[in-house]
């Protein structure tokens, strides 16, 4: 199948393409069938002159009829949508390592933990915008906002989540080709909105350890500081 979505590089990105074209196709599908029944119905109750109106009260069982099924169709799609939401949101596969992603106006904050293996101490190597993480290692973020609502969307990763003022937020994914994403906000979040931008640099298991090493960056860390 042809897509014009962005390239999937996540391991998660399959099932979320799947449900999108099956949502895509099923509203396609309805949408060409109720024009073509307007336009059915516009030829064949045109005005000819001759006829006269009459009142009606309207098709009880018809109605009920299209009414039951639009609701069946929606019940269906969220219940198979119900386990990739829950693989992707409720569960939090084996980590190799864990960062923190701090959204503000206009930019994102990328703390990797130092020399202590821990997270929000004072050795945290932090830089703005631009990361970089392994191919094929599964990656948990806890983002955060500090000001107003921002949204973290890479599309290579089908990866989208609001960081919240207040919250922390775990977030995960696993990239499976080597390349540089870009990380855009999806969220109004003020005047310099449109500027705010940053990219994910996924490398190889040697590149991202010969750059972990120039930066100072402990490697395999996978716990966070308590608190």
């Amino acid at each position: 199948m042809m897509s014009w979505l962005p390239q999937n590089v996540s391991t998660y990105g399959a099932q979320i393409d799947w449900l999108f074209y099956l949502i895509y196709y099923v509203t396609a599908a309805t949408f060409f069938g109720v024009q073509i029944c307007l336009l059915v119905f516009i030829f064949i109750y045109r005005d000819k002159g001759d006829r006269r109106a009459t009142y009606t009260h309207g098709n009880t069982t018809l109605e009920i009829i299209w009414t039951a099924i639009p609701a069946a169709l929606l019940v269906l799609l969220a219940l198979m949508s119900r386990s990739t939401w829950a693989y992707i949101k409720e569960t939090q596969p084996p980590t190799d390592f864990v960062i923190q992603v701090t959204a503000k106006q206009f930019n994102w904050e990328i703390a990797y933990p130092g020399a202590d293996g821990k997270l929000d101490t004072e050795d945290d190597v932090k830089m703005d915008n631009e990361f970089h993480v392994p191919v094929d290692k599964t990656v948990r973020i806890h983002l955060k906002a500090r000001d107003v609502i921002h949204s973290f969307f890479v599309p290579e990763f089908r990866l989208k989540q609001d960081a919240v003022p207040g919250r922390d937020i775990p977030v995960w994914f696993k990239a499976t080709k080597p390349g540089k994403y870009e990380v855009p906000c999806a969220e109004l979040c003020g005047f310099g909105h449109s500027g705010m931008v940053g990219f994910v640099h996924v490398d190889t298991q040697a590149d991202y350890d010969a750059w972990a090493g120039q930066n100072n960056i402990t490697i395999g860390v996978t716990t966070p500081a308590a608190g």
